[in-house]
């Protein structure tokens, strides 16, 4: 039986993501030599720090179209996406979608499937921070209720959408495919990332920070509130930042950027194997990622998150991860020493499958168009 899928990505987390389904679909043909797929980028994430590198690092063939969208409001961003990825699977005609995670481009490639009845599977299913005014949650809501497939990473996402009334035949836990990656380019990583040499730090010499959140970078003063938590720290710590577009040009808008760089080390974003070195190799990590969140606990390194929660409770109840939420730069400052003076890390556990994850769902995806009634 033939079957052609569809991948829809567009920005980092996508792209981290789509490398161990890629992976696995060249594994799988050296039986199923009928099974074929096609890559759209959306351009959502367009410059070559947050996308091009990780193309070239991950060994992720150049996509079959590239549509060029760029930056923009949600809804025009949305929008234009959906149009063209609608005029490309009329032209294809796919058996099913793969929709990977929760941004602009997830929820394109689901709409424009689901208005011309092809199937979707969707990954990293069933996440919920219970917060309608975050983009993110909006984007999982939406693409989750159209899904025909959904495969989930925890138990608490598969509870999460038996709640919502999904049926439990179509709620599958298989792991989570960042893990995939991680164990997949980990090694990789170590032998070709010069990026400790090339910034000057040492093993467990430094914090890693990133913020990108449009909640935590809408407004300079909250932004403020956050970095200057950061500059309390490089007192005592060296604090490095690669600093994401969005939070380096509403630096840039007020004169701000050049007097933050005198505290702390400010780098251009990195790619997937520089940034799991410095992962691996820092003693602490701040973040408000949902997905450095989990990188840090698979590089057992603690991390603090800058945000009201987190859809990875798992990591709280083991000890790894920490939420503050970024109200005061107070608060932030003392969480952070806080959890620097604790002896010990935290508890050992493995909530996120064995790192087969791809593998495991591309067998379902075949099976399940292999027979329409599975």
């Amino acid at each position: 039986m033939k079957i052609k899928l569809c991948i829809v990505v567009g920005a980092r987390p996508n792209f981290i993501k789509a490398a161990p389904i890629i992976t696995a679909i060249k594994k799988f043909r050296k039986d199923h030599k009928d099974l074929n797929y096609f890559l759209i980028h959306t351009g959502q994430h367009y410059d070559e720090n947050m996308s091009d590198v990780f193309f070239k690092e991950m060994g992720i063939p150049e996509p079959q179209y590239q549509l060029n969208i760029g930056s923009g409001n949600h809804g025009k961003q949305t929008g234009e996406m959906i149009g063209l990825i609608e005029e490309i699977l009329l032209k294809e005609n796919p058996d099913m979608l793969i929709s990977i995670g929760d941004t602009n481009s997830t929820l394109a490639g689901a709409v424009a499937a689901s208005k011309l009845h092809i199937p979707i599977a969707h990954i990293e299913a069933g996440l919920r921070l219970f917060n309608k005014h975050i983009p993110e949650e909006v984007n999982r809501l939406l693409t989750d209720h159209l899904s025909s497939l959904l495969f989930v990473p925890t138990k608490l996402a598969k509870e999460n959408l038996v709640r919502e009334g999904m049926k439990p035949s179509t709620i599958l836990q298989y792991g989570d495919i960042m893990y995939d990656a991680t164990l997949q380019f980990d090694k990789i990583a170590e032998k070709k990332s010069k990026i400790l040499k090339d910034l000057d730090l040492e093993k467990e010499g430094f914090i890693l920070v990133t913020v990108h959140r449009a909640e935590n970078t809408a407004h300079i003063d909250h932004l403020k509130i956050i970095l200057d938590s950061f500059v309390e720290l490089s007192a005592q710590h060296k604090v490095v930042m690669p600093i994401h577009p969005r939070t380096k040009n509403l630096l840039k808008e007020h004169g701000l950027l050049e007097e933050y760089a005198k505290h702390i080390q400010v780098v251009d974003p990195l790619g997937y194997m520089d940034m799991l070195v410095m992962e691996k190799n820092a003693k602490l990590i701040v973040t408000d990622s949902g997905g450095v969140q989990k990188e840090a606990f698979f590089q057992e390194t603690p991390c603090v998150t800058l945000f009201e929660n987190t859809a990875w409770v798992e990591l709280v109840e083991l000890g790894w991860n920490t939420i503050v939420p970024p109200i005061s730069t107070k608060l932030i400052t003392k969480s952070i020493l806080k959890v620097l003076k604790k002896k010990t890390k935290g508890k050992k556990g493995s909530p996120y499958g064995k790192g087969d994850s791809a593998e495991l769902m591309l067998g379902k995806i075949v099976a399940f168009l292999s027979h329409p009634k599975f």
